[in-house]
């Protein structure tokens, strides 16, 4: 496949591409648009707690990308470190696997939700790089 770089599996290429019915975006970098959402943890008392946090879940072409590049670049749970780009904030931090959705969740801190103006069920467009 031209602009894959060679250090990826072929099998898992070859799978993506004939099961899944597509490519894999080239190179280490994607852009990807979706809505933010926000789960809410539960206190002790199974109540609904204070404690939330906002995510931006990536699947697709772009998910299946980041799964191939992954090996080597994992921590903890199966996360992946990555670098982000929202708007004209950058951060790095970590997308954790979702099996549920297929793909990864990639969690927006209040400062970048803030600085951009940005909450739950914005479509927002992200960069991002392993």
């Amino acid at each position: 496949m031209a602009g894959v770089e060679p250090d990826l599996d072929p099998e898992l290429i070859r799978f993506l591409r004939e099961e899944l019915g597509h490519d894999l975006p080239s190179g280490g970098s994607w852009v990807f648009t979706g809505p933010l959402w926000i789960w809410k943890g539960k206190a002790d008392d199974g109540k609904p707690s204070a404690n939330s946090w906002h995510f931006l879940t990536i699947t697709g072409p772009v998910a299946d990308a980041i799964r191939a590049r992954a090996p080597g670049r994992s921590a903890a749970w199966g996360s992946v470190y990555v670098k982000v780009r929202l708007g004209g904030t950058a951060w790095e931090t970590s997308l954790f696997p979702s099996k549920e959705a297929g793909g990864w969740l990639l969690p927006v801190k209040a400062a970048v939700r803030k600085k951009e103006a940005v909450g739950e069920g914005d479509q927002v467009t992200v960069e991002l790089s392993l």
